[in-house]
C-alpha cells in the first residue's frame, strides 16, 4: 500500500471516529418527587444583640386570658396572652364559605362539576365523617379508659401509703413501751422485716430506731409514689379533655364538608357557561381573604418570639388595648437600633424610643435580632412569624432559624430606594455570632411540605398553560401539561398532572442549575 493510500485511510477512519463521537448526548432528567416548595424573598441587614423584647399584638382587642405572670422564664414560641378571637373565627368561618362559594362556581363553569363529580365528592365527604366519628369514638373511649386506669392506682398507691403510716406508728409505738432486754422482737418490728432472735444481737433500743427508721423511708417511698399517681391521672384527665374537643371540631369541619358537598351535588345540573379565567381570579381572591382572616386569628395569641424572663405586663384580663406601636427611632417590634451598616435611612418607618405602650416586656434574651430593610416589592410579601434562614457572612456553613417579628408600617429611602425595615430574631444562637456582623435573612413567604413537586428549572409556560417535557417511548421529548400549585424560587408544586418518580427533561441550559436541595426547600 502506497503512502498516500494509507494516509486516505487514516483520513476517513478519523472522519468515521469523528462523526460516531459527535452524537448529542442524551437530555438530563430529574425525578419528580416529594418534598418542600417554598417562596423567599431575601434581604441582607446586621445582627444586633438583644437586651429586651416589647411585645404588644399585632390588631387590637379585649384581653381574654393571661398566661404569664411578671418574673415568669418562658421559651421561644410560648404563648403569653391571648384576646377575644371570637370576631376572628366569625371571620374565618364567612371567609371559608365565600372560597367554598367560589371554587363551587368554578368546578361548574370549567365543566369540572358534573353530577357523577359532586356525587362522588359528597360520598367521600359521608365517609371521612364516618371515619372522623369512629376515630374521635375510638380515641374518647381510650382517653375513659386511662383515666380509669390511673384512678384505680392512685387508690391502690393512696392504701399502700395507708399500711406503711400505719406500720410507722406500730414501730414507734414498739419503741416507746418499756421493754427488757429479750430474744423476740416486737411484734411492730416483726412486720417491718424483724425476725425473732434478731433483738438480743444488738442493743434493743438501736435495733428498734432502725425499724422506724425503715418504716419512715416506707412512708417517704408511697408518698412519692402516690404523688406521681396523681400527676398521671391528672394528665391522663387533661388528655381526655383535650382530644374531646379536638375530636367535636374535627367532627364539625368533617360534617360542614359533606354540607358544602351536599350543595355542591344540588346544583351541578345547573352548569352555566362563564368565563373562566375571571372565575379564577375570584377564586383566587376568596383564597386571600381566608388567608387574612387565619392570620388575624393567630395574631390574637401572643407567643414569645424568643426565650427570655416577663419583666412587665401593662394589661389585665378584660382591658381593650389598640394595636401594637413603638414611638422610638428604633427595629421595627423591638427596642434594638437599627444597625448603620443596613444603610442611611429617611422618612422614618422605624419607631421614635423604647415603647411604652408595650404590652408584655421580655428582658435578659441571650441572643441576636437582625434588622433588615426589604425592597418594597418584597416587604408586601413580610408579615409577623414567618420563618427565616438567616446565614452569617463571617461564619461560613453557618445557617440559623429565625421568626419575623414585626415590618415597619412606613417606608424609609436607603441609597434612593423605597424601603421597609424588618426585624428577624434569631431562636438559636451560636458562640461565633458578634454584634454587627453583617447576615442575609431568607424569609419564607409560603412554604408547602411534602408535596409533590418538579424543578422549575423544567417547567416551561405554553399557551397559559404549565407544561414539561418528559421522555417519549422512543426517547424522544413529549409535552405534559400539568397543574402547579405553589410555584417556589426553585421547585414548583405539582397538583395533578405528573407522577412521584417519572422522569422529567431539563433543558440543556440548565443542566449546571439543577436544585441539588437548596435551603428554603423550594
Amino acid at each position: 500500500m502506497s503512502r498516500t493510500r494509507l494516509a486516505c485511510s487514516l483520513l476517513l477512519a478519523g472522519l468515521f471516529a469523528t462523526a460516531c463521537t459527535s452524537e448529542q448526548p442524551p437530555a438530563p432528567t430529574v425525578v419528580v418527587d416529594r418534598g418542600a416548595v417554598s417562596q423567599v424573598v431575601s434581604a441582607s441587614g446586621s445582627l444586633v444583640s438583644i437586651t429586651q423584647q416589647n411585645l404588644g399584638f399585632a390588631d387590637g382587642g379585649q384581653v381574654a386570658e393571661l398566661l404569664v405572670k411578671v418574673g415568669d422564664t418562658v421559651a421561644a414560641g410560648q404563648p403569653l396572652a391571648r384576646l377575644d378571637d371570637a370576631a376572628a373565627r366569625s371571620q374565618i368561618a364567612k371567609a371559608q364559605a365565600g372560597l367554598d362559594q367560589q371554587n363551587a362556581t368554578l368546578g361548574k363553569v370549567s365543566g369540572a362539576n358534573t353530577v357523577a363529580s359532586a356525587q362522588a365528592a359528597l360520598d367521600s365527604a359521608r365517609s371521612v365523617l364516618d371515619a372522623t366519628r369512629s376515630q374521635v369514638d375510638a380515641t374518647n373511649a381510650a382517653d375513659e379508659s386511662a383515666v380509669r386506669r390511673a384512678r384505680v392506682q392512685l387508690d391502690f398507691d393512696r392504701s399502700q401509703l395507708e399500711r406503711a403510716k400505719k406500720q410507722l406508728a406500730a414501730a414507734k409505738a414498739a419503741c416507746a413501751s418499756p421493754t427488757t432486754p429479750t430474744t423476740t422482737a416486737p411484734p411492730a418490728l416483726l412486720a417491718m422485716g424483724g425476725t425473732e432472735g434478731s433483738a438480743d444481737a444488738a442493743d434493743p433500743a438501736a435495733a428498734c430506731q432502725e425499724q422506724v427508721a425503715t418504716a419512715q423511708q416506707a412512708v417517704q417511698t408511697a408518698k412519692g409514689t402516690v404523688i406521681a399517681s396523681e400527676t398521671a391521672l391528672d394528665s391522663a384527665e387533661g388528655k381526655r379533655s383535650v382530644d374531646a374537643a379536638s375530636g367535636r371540631v374535627s367532627i364539625a369541619n368533617a360534617e360542614q364538608a359533606v354540607s358544602s358537598a351536599e350543595q355542591q351535588r344540588a346544583g351541578a345540573a345547573n352548569d352555566a357557561p362563564a368565563d373562566v379565567a375571571v372565575q379564577d381570579a375570584v377564586v383566587a381572591d376568596a383564597r386571600n381573604t381566608l388567608a387574612d382572616a387565619q392570620r388575624a386569628l393567630a395574631n390574637t395569641v401572643l407567643r414569645a418570639p424568643v426565650a427570655g424572663t416577663v419583666s412587665a405586663i401593662n394589661g389585665a384580663v378584660g382591658d381593650f388595648l389598640s394595636a401594637a406601636g413603638g414611638a422610638s427611632a428604633l427595629a421595627p417590634g423591638s427596642d434594638a437600633r437599627i444597625p448603620e451598616a443596613v444603610g442611611t435611612a429617611t422618612a422614618g418607618g422605624a419607631a421614635a424610643s423604647p415603647a411604652a405602650s408595650a404590652f408584655i416586656t421580655l428582658n435578659d434574651l441571650q441572643t441576636y435580632q437582625l434588622v433588615v430593610p426589604f425592597e418594597e416589592s418584597d416587604a408586601a410579601r413580610v408579615t409577623a412569624n414567618q420563618p427565616v434562614d438567616v446565614s452569617v457572612d463571617a461564619v461560613p456553613d453557618l445557617t440559623l432559624p429565625g421568626t419575623v417579628v414585626a415590618v415597619a408600617p412606613t417606608a424609609d429611602q436607603i441609597s434612593g430606594v423605597v424601603s421597609y425595615y424588618a426585624t428577624v430574631v434569631l431562636n438559636q444562637t451560636d458562640p461565633a455570632l458578634k454584634d454587627g456582623q453583617t447576615a442575609q435573612a431568607d424569609v419564607r413567604t409560603d412554604t408547602r411540605e411534602n408535596v409533590l413537586r418538579v424543578p422549575a428549572s423544567a417547567v416551561r409556560q405554553e399557551g397559559g398553560k404549565s407544561v414539561v417535557s418528559v421522555p417519549g417511548p422512543d426517547g424522544t421529548p413529549v409535552t405534559r401539561e400539568f397543574t402547579p400549585g405553589l410555584v417556589g424560587d426553585r421547585y414548583t408544586e405539582v397538583r395533578s398532572g405528573l407522577d412521584e418518580g417519572q422522569q422529567v427533561l431539563l433543558p440543556q441550559a440548565t443542566v449546571g442549575a439543577t436544585p441539588q436541595g437548596a435551603r428554603g426547600g423550594g
